[in-house]
This record gives C-alpha cells, sequence and structure tokens, in this order.
C-alpha cells in the first residue's frame, strides 16, 4: 500500500521481499545486483521486528524500520498503528529518505 501511495505521488519505488538472508546471499552476484542494484543506495527495510541484520542489505545510505524494543500484546492493527508500520508512516519514511 506504501508503494502504491508512493506511486500515486511521481515516487518511483520498487518492493523487495527478502523472506531469508542466507538463501539471498547464496545466488549469484549478477542476481542479487539485479534484485538490490548497487547504484540505489537509499533504501528501507521494513521489519516488523528487531532491525539488527538489515544494514548489510540497506547499506550506508540506507535505513531500516524495526522494532528495537521488546514488542506488545494487542490486535495486529492496533500494533502496526501504535509501532508505525502502517502504509502512510512507511511512504513518509521513503520520502524523508529520499530527501521529499
Amino acid at each position: 500500500a506504501a508503494h502504491k501511495a508512493l506511486a500515486a505521488e511521481g515516487v518511483r519505488t520498487r518492493v523487495v521481499s527478502m523472506p531469508c538472508w542466507e538463501l539471498f546471499e547464496a545466488e549469484e552476484q549478477e542476481y542479487r545486483d539485479a534484485v538490490l542494484p548497487p547504484g540505489v543506495r537509499k533504501r528501507l527495510a521494513v521489519e516488523a521486528a528487531a532491525p539488527q541484520g538489515w544494514h548489510r542489505w540497506v547499506g550506508e545510505e540506507g535505513e531500516v524500520h524495526g522494532l528495537d524494543r521488546f514488542g506488545a500484546s494487542a490486535p495486529y492493527k492496533d500494533l502496526a498503528k501504535a509501532f508505525g508500520f502502517t502504509p502512510e508512516v512507511v511512504a513518509a519514511r521513503v520520502k524523508r529518505l529520499l530527501g521529499r
């Protein structure tokens, strides 16, 4: 939903799902570069858990939106809102990262 909202504003983005770092790392460098082009240096990882480990994949100019504390117990929609895992918050963070 954040991707669609950004596209509607003319902000070009792409979404990459990386459920397993180890499998991605085992791929050929050519494939990894096609998925995460080296020239794309503004990257945002969205992880509804601890952000550790994601900095390797977002690089020096990227950011990680994750939880830096223990979670909570509540309906998932309430938690998403409380922790900023909503399309609006993610889109705003992307725009800040891109300097918009």
